[in-house]
């Protein structure tokens, strides 16, 4: 029987190992901490990500190696891949971990970018504002994710708030100031390649977050065929260029009808998680599919589908459950402000039937704020 190891044991890793239960596999995952929610469903070896002694016992278990959560070192990612095969690639991980390096690599495929310069001094900061100009947004080029280390600058006088809140990073993680875009739509293509370089996506997904966390995501986003299709072309250009194995996220600003690319995640990922159940295939599925060297599976979707980020605390479960379309994920967390602790998933036939079963489920868990961005995306608001 074959053991895939996971470096990370959050709620990707849950899903993961439940999804590939009905593929006969077991799973072994690797945290830093002894209460990670993964390890609800699979074995768990605790220790630093720089542990030598804890990843040669984590590689001498399993037979391949992927990761939930993209700021494991990709130091360690290496070490492991110097001993077993891991997917995807480090190189993937070492890119997408730094901002100033993933958006030069878009720039050189000819992905559009919003306009970035590189910070390591104050001095550099106020260059950098007076070429991008404001508004602008200061951001740790490591560590940052779900809006974490970032300072928007509204006006050139604020550049010393800025400085102050991310400057000792400057020597440490590194500084990226990046052109603040006005965008009229989130959007996001999941993907997965194999190891044969098979190439399959899932419709592109029109995503809202609220204080950078992500709140909401419709699929399939409603929008013409060609700015889907160049959305699958970008995404297409970076699998191939870090000959990548597995399910990633391409994160992406639409405005005035083109496509800026925001952020690459080399994992499986949150605006994906209504795959689960609106499609044929889910991402966690075919990431395993993926790093297994099995056959990919269809990407098509059954039906449309809404997921519902839970941020802090669980409603209560039933106002989903008594839908028929409703579908409930509690990722086992203790509760806590800013937590990701679950998510649902509702699925329709039809825009109507979809709207009308949001505003109802808005209704009864008083989230209507919540939900109201996607129902005027489905009628066409």
């Amino acid at each position: 029987m074959t053991t895939v190891g996971i470096l990370g044991g959050g709620q990707l890793a849950r899903m993961m190992a439940l999804s590939g239960a009905p593929l006969g596999l077991r799973f072994l995952v690797m945290d830093t901490v002894a209460d990670a929610c993964a390890g609800q469903f699979a074995p768990m070896i605790v220790g630093d990500w720089r542990d030598e002694n804890a990843l040669g016992e984590f590689a001498s278990r399993v037979d391949v190696a992927t990761f939930d959560f993209e700021n494991v070192p990709a130091e360690s990612a290496q070490w492991l891949a110097d001993r077993i095969p891991v997917f995807p690639q480090p190189r993937a991980l070492a890119i997408a971990q730094d901002r100033l390096a993933e958006k030069t690599l878009f720039r050189e495929l000819g992905i559009p970018v919003p306009e970035f310069a590189a910070v390591a001094s104050r001095e550099e900061l106020d260059a950098a504002i007076a070429q991008l100009g404001t508004p602008c947004i200061l951001k740790t080029r490591r560590l940052g994710y779900d809006g974490k280390g970032q300072f928007r600058i509204k006006s050139p006088g604020d550049a010393a708030a800025a400085w102050d809140a991310l400057g000792a990073q400057a020597t440490t993680v590194g500084l990226i100031l990046e052109g603040f875009v006005t965008f009229e739509r989130e959007l996001s293509v999941v993907a997965v390649r194999g190891r044969d370089g098979e190439f399959r996506t899932w419709p592109l997904t029109e995503n809202w977050h609220v204080d950078g966390v992500l709140s909401a995501s419709l699929a399939p986003a409603k929008t013409d065929a060609a700015l889907a299709q160049t959305a699958f072309a970008h995404a297409r250009k970076l699998a191939e260029a870090l000959d990548y194995v597995g399910v990633f996220a391409l994160e992406l600003f639409c405005r005035d009808g083109v496509l800026l690319a925001n952020e690459l995640a080399p994992r499986v990922h949150n605006s994906g998680h209504w795959t689960i159940e609106g499609s044929e295939t889910s991402q966690f599925q075919n990431h395993l599919r993926a790093v297994l060297g099995l056959p990919l599976g269809s990407t098509r979707m059954v039906g449309l589908a809404c997921m519902l980020n839970w941020i802090g605390e669980m409603p209560d479960a039933n106002a989903v459950l008594d839908e028929a379309g409703g579908h409930w994920h509690d990722y086992g967390k203790e509760a806590r402000s800013g937590r990701k602790v679950g998510h649902a998933t509702l699925r329709a036939d039809s825009p109507e039937e979809l709207a009308g079963t949001l505003q109802q489920v808005g209704r009864v868990l008083a989230r209507e704020d919540q939900v109201a961005p996607v129902v005027e995306a489905l009628r066409g608001s």
